[in-house]
């Protein structure tokens, strides 16, 4: 009988964690890398991403600056002024729009040159990603390239995610990085809407 009660347990905990438990520690799923290879990789080209990478990049902000403005973000609890005008920007609302046309998009931001924010549609945890591989990885000292993230359970999404990051183009010479975009992807949503 316990026998049999653990394996009714066992089977009733596979089924409430359902497909999720088979992402972790895995890097991104082939369909994801061909969506993001043939899709995301689009952005960086895309109007309203490019022009506010470059006017943030215009404004020419020391790194000691953005520090400073990364130390009050990572301080501040909720949504500040600062924030939410990143998020009503022009791009800002473009990237709202494009998470709500596209479930499976879970986070999208858009960083400068030197890694700091631009615009987002949710708060990040941090305002500058220059010295994490969302951004490193991406930006590559101007060349640009898309970077894989492995497959990790995000707390605030609940869900399992891989962070894909491409960059922004300069529209003069498109073989030149002049920012870069973070994409997480929730695998789930992805795997289901992917399949219908």
């Amino acid at each position: 009988m316990k026998q049999f009660a653990a394996c009714a347990l066992a089977a009733l905990f596979a089924s409430a964690i359902g497909s999720t438990a088979a992402w972790a520690a895995e890097t991104a799923p082939q369909g994801v890398i061909e969506y993001a290879n043939q899709q995301l990789v689009k952005l960086g080209e895309e109007a309203a991403i490019v022009k506010a990478v470059q006017e943030a990049n215009a404004k020419g902000l020391t790194l000691e600056e953005i520090k400073k403005i990364d130390e009050k973000w990572q301080a501040t609890p909720g949504i500040d002024d600062f924030m939410k005008s990143l998020m009503e920007s022009e791009c800002g609302k473009f990237l709202a729009e494009l998470t709500k046309k596209t479930p499976f998009l879970a986070e999208i931001f858009v960083m400068d040159n030197q890694g700091a924010n631009v615009a987002l549609n949710n708060k990040t945890s941090d305002f500058w990603q220059g010295d994490e591989p969302k951004f490193t990885e991406s930006y590559k000292d101007g060349n640009g390239a898309v970077h894989f993230s492995n497959v990790e359970f995000d707390d605030s999404t609940q869900a399992y995610m891989v962070q894909i990051s491409v960059p922004v183009r300069d529209p003069q010479d498109k073989t030149k990085a002049i920012g870069a975009i973070c994409v997480g992807v929730d695998l789930d949503k992805f795997d289901e809407l992917t399949k219908k």
